[in-house]
């Protein structure tokens, strides 16, 4: 059971209601991680600011969505794991990368490194080193990549704290989480 309400677009303030449309726009449903947090309008302003920032950026949907499975799956984030699954296949990468992302790994050279990276920021709490930055550059990540990385796995921590936090419950399908290797 959620440990916040979650908030009707229909019948809330006018600021809150104007944000959850615009969400409610872009997916054709309102999801409950939004609704919970809708509890505060300024941490929704913040991280719908940032999904629609991120969204523009040059590393691309396929990658975004890699990495939000990776992080979820290391934090054990049914909520964003599910999500995120969705999302992936939504924008075309397939149920087999998105497993693999699940759980750090690609086929692809420069993908793996960057869910790596990804999920070693995550386990080593940002403490990562220059050689960690060196792997992302050989595989062919720019500054600019390389930052969008971090602000990625850095808006997906966010997430998954608020879901795991508030036991937001699930309204995408449920995915197994997977052990890590």
């Amino acid at each position: 059971m959620n440990r916040v309400s979650l908030i009707d677009r229909n019948a809330t303030s006018p600021e809150r209601k104007q944000m959850l449309d615009a969400i409610h726009g872009a997916f054709g449903a309102t999801p409950n991680m939004f609704r919970a947090v809708a509890n505060s309008p300024a941490a929704l302003s913040s991280m719908w600011a940032a999904f629609g920032a991120l969204g523009n950026g040059t590393i691309g949907a396929h990658l975004g969505e890699q990495i939000a499975v990776a992080v979820a799956n290391r934090n054990a984030c049914e909520y964003c794991l599910a999500a995120h699954t969705a999302l992936g296949r939504k924008a075309g990468v397939s149920a087999e990368h998105m497993q693999e992302a699940q759980a750090g790994n690609s086929t692809d050279s420069k993908v793996h490194a960057a869910l790596q990276f990804a999920v070693r920021l995550v386990e080593q709490r940002g403490q990562v080193g220059d050689a960690d930055i060196r792997e992302l550059r050989v595989a062919g990540y720019d500054d600019e990549q390389i930052v969008e990385i971090i602000a990625h796995v850095a808006l997906n921590l966010f997430t998954n704290y608020v879901n795991i936090a508030l036991a937001v419950p699930l309204d995408f399908p449920a995915v197994a989480l997977r052990k890590a290797a």
